[in-house]
């Protein structure tokens, strides 16, 4: 078993990077830039402008904004002046209600509001808001993670200054990851030290059921439960494909609730908890195989983003579907090496998807990487694996998913760029 120390090291990552968040994080995360500024700035603002990289425009164009029944930044921007608490982190939006929608509205309509590219941002999530009242100004700075503030100032006096870091993750050097670490404290840490991971269960669960029984986004989950049984049946892999989508559509179509978000992404934390949750429930497994499923998903979807980035032109649903995929070869009862073998056959597979936004329709990538979890899980479990004879695979599971990271972070760079070209000019 890994040394106590090594352990509440771990533990504190998962709790830093799988917390709630009410919406899409890409506009929440502008919601909150400007929440700060505001609050910086003592009263509600006459302006609000934001430049933001390329990557946190393409994520924040096309998706719901929670409780408001619109898309996009502006209004985001705008209930973060008004409502907004900085305190609540990626639940800033949480106090929205009728009244302060209609008034976004108003500040909307009376042209109060801008937003610019940066094409020099420092790293690919970057946010640059600044506010004003009369003679009186505040700007907030967030860059490399959704809630990382690197700059706040009112009137021009500098209250912080953080040194920006690129797209680095600090805790990648903290805390240097591997598949066998994160195995071990999946399977031997003390229940009673990751039991925590359950509150991923009840959050993402229910969003699900809420999506099931309304109309989100492209109701991709509801259409699956309504008219998937003819075609997959009543089975394990329908039941994780509805619920995982189901989950999505509610988060994408602006549904006012929360959901718990993996590395900055509600998506993420949505594929890397709901597959897990639904299979553990039709294998009739208990809540200590269900608990370590989840941290052994959730961690691996962390290591894999520590390389990656938070955001990049790879879909992260690859990230979160090929840590639920070596979850579900756990609950089949395979052991290390069958979940080594698991993530190479989803390396094999997904390598390449596109991320072109948050969206209602991310809810179709998501299925596909519950789809292609079960096929290489059950791959796994057989005895099957993609071997390093064959394309980016190599024998060590850890070289292989770095081999997935940079592509996704350095070969697709020029395909980011196309992508929210072909966004912008629509």
């Amino acid at each position: 078993m890994l040394d106590k120390g090594l352990r509440d090291k771990i533990e504190a990552l998962i709790k830093k990077e799988v917390v709630p968040a009410v919406g899409c994080t890409e506009p929440v995360a502008v919601a909150l830039a400007v929440a700060k500024a505001t609050h910086l700035l003592g009263c509600e603002p006459e302006r609000i402008d934001a430049r933001l990289s390329g990557n946190m425009l393409k994520n924040a164009m096309g998706v719901g904004i929670p409780g408001t029944g619109m898309i996009g930044l502006p209004i985001a921007m705008a209930l973060g002046a008004l409502i907004g608490d900085p305190e609540k982190g990626l639940e800033v939006l949480a106090g929205v209600s009728p009244e302060a929608v209609e008034r976004g509205k108003e500040f909307i309509s009376e042209g109060r509001i801008g937003i610019d590219l940066e094409p020099d941002a420092p790293s690919k999530l970057y946010i640059d808001t600044v506010v004003k009242a009369g003679a009186h100004n505040a700007r907030a700075v967030i860059s490399v993670s959704h809630t990382n503030f690197i700059r706040l100032e009112c009137d021009g006096e500098i209250l912080l200054d953080v040194p920006s870091k690129g797209d680095v993750v600090e805790e990648s050097d903290d805390l240097p990851l591997d598949m066998a670490m994160i195995y071990e404290f999946a399977t031997e840490t003390p229940l009673d030290e990751i039991d925590f991971i359950l509150e991923a269960k009840r959050l993402n669960q229910a969003a699900s059921r809420l999506a099931l029984e309304g109309d989100y986004g492209h109701s991709l989950g509801a259409t699956i439960r309504k008219y998937g049984l003819k075609f997959y049946g009543d089975t394990p892999v329908e039941h994780m494909i509805s619920y995982t989508s189901a989950a999505c559509d509610a988060r994408m179509g602006g549904a006012k609730v929360a959901v718990m978000s993996n590395s900055g992404s509600g998506n993420q934390g949505i594929t890397a908890t709901m597959p897990v949750v639904s299979f553990a429930e039709d294998m009739n497994a208990d809540e200590e195989q269900t608990v370590r499923a989840l941290i052994l998903s959730h961690l691996t979807s962390i290591y894999i983003k520590q390389s990656l980035g938070r955001l990049s032109a790879l879909c992260g649903c690859v990230v979160a579907s090929t840590g639920a995929s070596g979850a579900l070869v756990y609950l089949m009862g395979g052991g290390y090496g069958q979940i080594c073998s698991a993530i190479k056959n989803m390396v094999a597979n997904l390598t390449g998807m596109i991320c072109d936004g948050a969206k209602p329709s991310c809810a179709l990538k998501i299925s596909s990487g519950v789809t292609t979890a079960m096929m290489s899980a059950m791959l796994a479990m057989s005895g099957k694996c993609v071997t390093s004879a064959e394309g980016i695979v190599s024998d060590d599971v850890d070289e292989t998913i770095h081999n997935l990271t940079s592509i996704g972070r350095e070969a697709m760079t020029e395909t980011d760029r196309l992508v929210l070209k072909i966004m912008t000019s629509k």
